[in-house]
């Protein structure tokens, strides 16, 4: 269980650090002229969608075949192996950048299916949720402590060590995961064959899901809804560098505001969550969300933005609790480590469309401040697809919903 956390120790700095000064950095210095916004949002849009795609066949391969704890170790070596190319892209490597990018991402994405994967081995289900918690927390605290070395480097202009720091960190931390999580079984299934079995799992899941009203309904506005979240996540140091001139330094902050904010906002709703329902937290987190992003877009000061930007945190931390929340109230009793499988698939394919969008209408416009208030369109097709879900009545005793 500890090294489970640890691991998320580790990649949870990658997913901060790469989002906000690499992609920042390619943005701004890598890409030539006005088309560094789109390039980035279709790397990620790109490395998403690879992610979603590839999920069914090697999700397969790991359950199948007995081989999970190997591809986490492919994956996390991909990864870290990635990193430690950062330091070598500079001022117009476009392609060699985008490429870097797109497998960077996949591999932090990918490895992320393998991690979660463990979860129901690894705590019975009356703890899963406070286990998964403490990996949230963990993950947390790891970025924070990435933020810290990352704000010494840069500050003594020493930038490729961050990347190098960063590598280490994750590599180090995941050891214990390698170590001591299960062991793989192997089934003596070839390769081959349990791909095409997940595939078919896969499909049989989507048929079955698409009888099932109210999950569906779900499953389409949180596909929208974290989008949006995840849109907010990859652009939002692209915009602060670009659009308020933000400095390294400043990034550092900006980040770990976020951060201990989404901690705080984990926390602090995990009581309404229980009290009044994950229905009305989700539909209220989507409203607050939607405030945020106005916010941003007449913030012209970089304290204006922070303060969206610490206000976007307590809106991360609560719309990922209270979803998950909603999730657990509405799959079959017996089904609810495939059911949320499929969750997860449905929340790395919610991460395709926002970003290019994103970067298409930057393009367009001239400008990011349009795109980043077009945001708000994914949180209110969410708000407005929640509000027609209608929890089971076989929960009904346990409170308001």
């Amino acid at each position: 269980m500890v090294s489970w956390c640890l691991y998320d120790f580790g990649n949870s700095a990658f997913a901060v650090m790469f989002s906000t000064f690499f992609g920042g950095y390619y943005a701004a210095a890598v890409v030539p002229g006005t088309n560094g916004e789109l390039l980035w949002g279709a790397a990620m849009s790109a490395s998403m969608l690879l992610v979603a795609l590839s999920s069914p066949f090697l999700g397969g391969i790991a359950d199948h075949s007995g081989v999970r704890k190997r591809m986490l170790l492919a994956y996390t070596a991909l990864g870290v192996g990635t990193v430690l190319l950062f330091p070598a892209i500079g001022p117009g490597m476009v392609v060699a950048g985008f490429l870097v990018a797109v497998v960077a991402n996949v591999a932090f994405e990918g490895g992320a299916v393998f991690y979660n994967a463990y979860l129901p081995e690894i705590a019975p289900p009356s703890h899963q949720g406070r286990v998964s918690g403490w990996g949230f927390a963990t993950g947390y605290v790891g970025s924070l402590v990435a933020l810290a070395v990352a704000a010494y480097c840069f500050d003594r202009d020493r930038r490729a060590w961050a990347w190098i720091a960063l590598a280490a960190q994750w590599s180090i931390f995941a050891l214990p995961a390698f170590v001591l999580l299960p062991r793989d079984r192997r089934t003596g299934v070839r390769i081959g064959a349990a791909a095409a079995q997940g595939v078919r799992r896969t499909l049989a899941v989507l048929r079955e899901i698409a009888g099932m009203r109210d999950l569906r309904r779900f499953l389409v506005a949180y596909f929208f809804y974290e989008d949006g979240v995840n849109t907010v996540i990859v652009m939002a140091g692209v915009y602060a560098g670009e659009m308020l001139g933000f400095r390294p330094s400043e990034l550092i902050l900006m980040l770990a505001i976020v951060q201990a904010t989404a901690l705080a906002g984990s926390l602090l709703m995990a009581g309404p969550t229980d009290r009044l329902g994950p229905k009305r937290v989700v539909r209220a987190t989507l409203l607050w969300w939607i405030g945020v992003v106005v916010l941003a877009f007449f913030a012209t000061s970089k304290a204006a933005f922070l303060v969206a930007a610490g206000l976007a945190g307590l809106g991360l931390g609560s719309v990922q609790a209270a979803s998950r929340a909603f999730m657990a109230r509405l799959v079959p009793a017996g089904r609810e480590a495939e059911m949320f499988g499929f969750y997860a698939l449905c929340g790395r394919s919610g991460a395709v469309l926002g970003p290019v969008l994103y970067g298409a209408v930057s393009h367009l416009a001239g400008t990011q401040r349009p795109a980043i208030l077009f945001i708000a369109a994914f949180y209110l097709a969410g708000w407005l697809l929640v509000g027609r879900v209608s929890l089971p009545a076989r929960c009904s005793s346990t409170g308001p919903r």
